[in-house]
């Protein structure tokens, strides 16, 4: 099977350097022998996974279209190893691959390497992240604003403890099944709504690495909206690093506490979402989505951020009442488009915006197996090439 790899490989190369002659002798673009992407998430949880495989799908579409685009992939084994990404990094930059992805562990703690694959020109495409690194070029940055991916959280868990919305028992409204419950949408709805007293809940919270900047800034957006509300408490925030286990012996902690009276967890991230729904689950406190809220009870909802698939089966079930979603299809999509685009000396957007928005029972299909992506025009993007 392995001569038949190495073939298979040969002749794609050839069939791609066939292409490029054929364009250059009639004066079209000359295109490279091969475009090299290079992509490291801050670890390799079902989050970028998820990340990863779009990469990887557009990509393979990219090949269909005579344009030879190859993915190298390489995470930290945690979201704490900083040191690690930076070397990954700067790995990329000896390889002198074409372009380097990169949704960072910690800001401040990759700019040194991005300076590095600024000095080598190597554009840097970051993800996760739309607010400019300064000191640094970036070509362009593909993500969400963190604390309005949270501001949409909190709405979530406020329309599911009395509020109007989609959720719970409070007014419903009525939505088109593709509705676009993102923080524009959620704010118009509350704009004239008078009756905040009347939403009540106790909740716990879970954030990632403390003193972070992604964590600070869910947790700045989730108090925000929570603070508006002046009988929903905030009975306790603590780290779990991003991470699945530690985000369930955080959630352990939280039902020891409170054998009654704890309404809700909030987890900053899918992971450690899912490490609270087991821990509540495992002890028989998990509430879901379709019992409703029973405010004072030894029942525990659970609402949380990301979205992936293994999320939205959680959601399709009842287990997550609602999840924030981030785009990681589109991450991992967008990131090759414009990977290739830059590698091909063309302009790419330089703020890609994927606004975040609320997942449910009610809307969970339209996400995963199969999520709706714009398609790419590869053949214009081999045109424009220059």
């Amino acid at each position: 099977m392995r001569w038949y790899g190495r073939m298979v490989g040969v002749l794609l190369a050839l069939t791609v350097a066939w292409v490029g002659a054929v364009a250059t002798a009639k004066g079209g673009p000359r295109l490279p022998r091969q475009i090299t992407l290079c992509w490291t998430p801050p670890d390799i949880t079902g989050v970028f996974k998820t990340a990863t495989d779009f990469f990887e799908k557009a990509a393979a579409e990219a090949r269909q279209h005579g344009l030879n685009v190859q993915i190298i992939s390489r995470a930290p084994a945690a979201h704490t190893e900083f040191a690690t990404q930076v070397a990954i990094i700067e790995d990329f930059i000896q390889r002198r691959c074409n372009v380097i992805a990169i949704s960072p562990i910690e800001v401040e703690v990759i700019i040194p390497a991005i300076r590095k694959a600024n000095a080598a020109r190597i554009p840097v495409i970051i993800v996760n992240l739309l607010e400019p690194i300064r000191g640094v070029e970036v070509a362009s940055y593909i993500g969400f604003d963190n604390t309005v991916a949270a501001m949409v959280s909190a709405y979530s868990l406020v329309d599911y403890f009395g509020g109007p919305g989609v959720l719970g028992a409070g007014p419903r409204v009525n939505v088109r099944p593709d509705q676009y419950l993102d923080l524009q949408w959620w704010q118009s709805l509350y704009r004239n709504f008078q009756d905040r007293t009347s939403i009540r809940a106790n909740v716990a919270v879970i954030e990632g690495i403390a003193g972070g900047f992604f964590s600070t800034a869910r947790v700045n957006g989730f108090r925000k909206v929570i603070s508006a509300f002046p009988n929903v408490r905030i009975l306790d925030i603590k780290p779990a690093d991003w991470n699945r286990e530690k985000g369930r012996k955080v959630a352990e902690d939280y039902l020891t506490r409170w054998p009654t009276g704890l309404d809700a967890i909030w987890a900053a991230s899918n992971e450690m979402g899912l490490g609270a729904m087991l821990a509540a689950e495992a002890v028989g406190r998990l509430e879901r989505a379709q019992e409703g809220p029973k405010l004072g009870d030894e029942k525990v909802a659970v609402f949380t951020n990301d979205v992936t698939p293994e999320s939205t089966a959680r959601i399709s079930e009842g287990k997550i009442v609602a999840e924030t979603h981030h785009g990681f299809p589109e991450w991992g999509w967008y990131g090759t488009k414009f990977g290739v685009m830059l590698a091909l000396g063309q302009r790419v957007p330089k703020i890609f915006d994927i606004r975040p928005r609320t997942v449910y029972q009610g809307n969970h299909q339209l996400f995963y197996p199969n999520p709706k992506l714009e398609p790419i025009d590869w053949e214009a993007i081999k045109r424009a090439a220059r």
